[in-house]
């Protein structure tokens, strides 16, 4: 990888940065902070990232709240402009020539995703509006039709609620039983509690690959190894992965697994299931209309082959071929470099976090072993997480979450109600995270003053 930085287009000066006007009022700038020399993976690429470059009452932007979704590149930003300006034009059902080079950079874009996650075939990956229709695309079309009474349903309760509330409403209309497996005394889901849960009931199993609150990473491989040998299925909620660490899934094994491009650098509006294709040749159609369809006769229809099948009407055509160009950058970088750099960007947060007085941070501790995402939910001992997130966003131009992250019962199986988040993606720095625990540092002591 070149020390230069990875600009999208060369010749671009977005490095200078530009300052957007606030009218907050009785802000406290954040300490100076001088560029460190490029030489970090952070420094090259944040130069593409043109939303990096401002400043909010003199304190510049640190954006720590990427678990939610990531910024995009220009790079990124100029497809959809060149999508608009020079093709639009729907895919599939046209031979003039606008609707050929619009049919070819979506299907170009299936076909870069496929690669991306080393799918068997393009023909697995069908486009959704995100993870969660993703979800409830397998919930409605497989769950539905496959589940009965006194079948069950295994998840952990660190589960999104995306993985959650779908599973739920197949639950209520089959007579299937949710089984969730709790947390070991490290904060991680209890594995060996998983294995114990699995029998003959078991259908499919639902767990996340890595953890949006806790950081943890599970074992999928041998999830999918134990799950099939009682005939269940697994699908994996990736969205916490794909962005950050390289994902094989013919490696992985499981029967689905769901992403979202808005957390890998793509436009919003769009996301991806991968499936097997014999798992998805079976199964009946989520949504009904144009071109999911063979025929349609008056009083009945056949269908597409998978993909279509799942692609009823029009898709997110510009959003789809961002998300190809999206995974051009990525994959421009590499996604084992990516691992390596944000490994030690988050043991560096986890760590300087720590220095914070009456921290407490939830989920496992990093080691050589054991994965944890670049990503840290925390609360400070008597201090609300929302005052924090507010006060830092208002003093210090430092952007966090706060709340229940879309996993409450996990932060009831902690015994909170909410927590502050901050994580990280590549284009992030070891500067921006000391800046970060110093803005903490003062957030606290003004927030302590107040009370």
């Amino acid at each position: 990888m070149a020390t230069a930085a990875l600009r999208c287009f060369p010749g671009s000066a977005i490095s200078s940065g530009f300052v957007r006007p606030s009218s907050r009022r009785g802000a406290v700038a954040a300490p100076s902070r001088e560029a460190e020399p490029a030489s970090s993976l952070g420094d090259r690429t944040r130069l593409d990232f043109p939303i990096l470059h401002q400043e909010f009452n003199g304190a510049k932007l640190v954006y720590f709240d990427n678990g939610a979704t990531s910024q995009k590149p220009l790079c990124v930003i100029k497809t959809l402009d060149e999508y608009y300006r020079s093709y639009n034009s729907n895919v599939h059902r046209g031979i003039h020539a606008l609707s050929a080079k619009a049919t070819d950079a979506y299907e170009g874009a299936r076909r870069k995703v496929a690669n991306f996650i080393n799918a068997a075939d393009s023909r697995e990956i069908i486009f959704t509006r995100n993870a969660t229709e993703a979800i409830n695309l397998v919930a409605y079309s497989w769950g539905l039709s496959n589940l009965k009474q006194g079948d069950e349903i295994v998840l952990t309760v660190a589960e999104h609620h995306s993985a959650i509330v779908p599973w739920q409403f197949v639950s209520q209309k089959t007579g299937a039983t949710l089984k969730y497996v709790g947390l070991t005394k490290e904060e991680v889901p209890d594995i060996e509690q998983l294995k114990g849960l699995l029998s003959k009931k078991t259908k499919i199993v639902v767990v996340h690959h890595v953890s949006n609150v806790l950081g943890s990473m599970l074992p999928i491989e041998e999830i999918v190894t134990w799950s099939n040998k009682v005939g269940a299925k697994v699908l994996v909620d990736a969205c916490q992965s794909v962005p950050h660490i390289p994902v094989d899934v013919q490696k992985l094994g499981a029967d689905f697994l769901v992403a979202s491009s808005h957390k890998m650098c793509g436009p919003t509006g769009v996301g991806f299931l991968h499936g097997k294709f014999e798992t998805l040749s079976l199964m009946e159609p989520f949504l009904g209309g144009g071109e999911m369809i063979a025929d349609v006769f008056q009083d009945k229809s056949t269908y597409a082959e998978p993909p279509s099948r799942f692609e009823a009407g029009t898709p997110a055509i510009g959003e789809a071929i961002g998300l190809g160009a999206a995974i051009d950058y990525l994959s421009h970088i590499g996604m084992e470099q990516i691992h390596e750099y944000e490994k030690e960007l988050g043991r560096y947060l986890y760590e300087n976090l720590l220095s914070v007085p009456n921290v407490r941070i939830y989920g496992p501790s990093p080691s050589q072993t054991d994965h944890r995402a670049p990503l840290c939910s925390f609360n400070i001992e008597n201090v609300h997480p929302t005052d924090i997130a507010e006060i830092l966003d208002l003093q210090h131009g430092v952007a966090i979450r706060s709340g229940h992250h879309c996993a409450q019962i996990l932060h009831r199986t902690l015994g909170i109600n909410a927590s502050a988040r901050a994580s990280l993606h590549f284009y992030n720095t070891k500067e921006e995270v000391d800046v970060f625990v110093h803005a903490l540092k003062d957030t606290i002591d003004f927030l302590t003053s107040q009370y």
